[in-house]
């Protein structure tokens, strides 16, 4: 199975809204076209930046069907999954595959908190019922309460053939060199989650990072990564700690609403997110606005 695709950077692409929340199809098509001229890996569909727990399964299918006829082939298209029963996250796994998708990415279910055996069993039948495509899980415990265990993941990864690597967003370089460590025998691909480790991910062996930032500065994420792989390690840490001020900034705002404001402040066009959350607070934004000037951004 080929995996070789799984590295750089890759967005969590967000989905521009109409006022009445339907997605903004034109827009969207402008928006896969940005990312890519800025240099991305591949595009993450119904990443946590893109709101997939906001949207039906039907409007998910026409959103796909729009990001994969616009990338065209360019870039690999992956298939986020965050349903909480098992049935669905199978039902959409096909559906992404069948549309097109060349990866499918599973979080772990939220507001439930699953025993191993149970998380096992989730992961691996949503994984057989796609086995032409490699399949990544998603550790986000930020976001569900509770992470991935090591021996779930080593089990996973060296009993589920087409279980071939992960995103991590713990936070913890711990986890994800454990993660990396515990699973090289099989060459399990992990990518970073956390904008701010982009480069610490990459000294001990990811193989990238799925970032927000790369909705909206994408050249500046990407250069963290190129630099990197370019031996220009000193380079790869400067362009990490630039990013990383524009980032935290984005704590201020309730999830995940400040990557549509920041696009938002640079032309971009993303709209607003779902209700209930809402665009930033002005105090709120004028900080991003700040960090934008400070970065040299606006």
């Amino acid at each position: 199975m080929d995996t070789s695709f799984i590295k750089g950077i890759i967005p969590p692409i967000a989905v521009p809204l109409k006022a009445d929340e339907s997605f903004d199809g034109a827009k969207l098509r402008r928006h896969v076209d940005f990312v890519i001229d800025g240099g991305i890996s591949a595009i993450l569909a119904f990443g946590s930046n893109g709101e997939f727990y906001m949207q039906e399964e039907d409007e998910m299918k026409d959103i796909l069907d729009v990001m994969i006829d616009q990338v065209s082939g360019r870039v690999p298209v992956f298939m986020g999954i965050g349903a909480i029963r098992t049935s669905k996250c199978v039902r959409l796994a096909r559906m992404g595959v069948e549309h097109g998708a060349k990866a499918v990415s599973i979080l772990q279910p939220m507001f439930l908190k699953p025993s191993e055996d149970e998380l096992y069993t989730h992961f691996r039948t949503i994984a057989e019922s796609v086995p032409e495509v490699p399949v990544l899980l998603y550790n986000n415990p930020g976001r569900t309460g509770y992470g991935i265990p090591q021996t779930v993941v080593e089990r996973l990864a060296h009993e589920v053939g087409n279980i071939v690597g992960m995103k991590d967003s713990s936070g913890d370089m711990t986890q994800t060199e454990e993660f990396i460590r515990r699973n090289a025998d099989v060459d399990f691909k992990v990518m970073c989650g956390k904008d701010t480790l982009i480069y610490a991910g990459l000294c001990v062996g990811a193989v990238g990072a799925v970032c927000c930032m790369a909705n909206f500065v994408p050249e500046m994420v990407c250069s963290i990564y190129d630099r990197f792989v370019a031996g220009d390690l000193k380079g790869s840490l400067q362009r990490q700690f630039a990013l990383n001020p524009l980032r935290l900034q984005m704590d201020r705002s309730s999830f995940p609403v400040a990557t549509k404001d920041y696009a938002n402040l640079l032309g971009l066009e993303l709209g607003a997110p779902y209700l209930p959350t809402k665009n930033s607070t002005e105090s709120q934004l004028e900080g991003l606005r700040d960090q934008l000037v400070k970065a040299g951004l606006l």
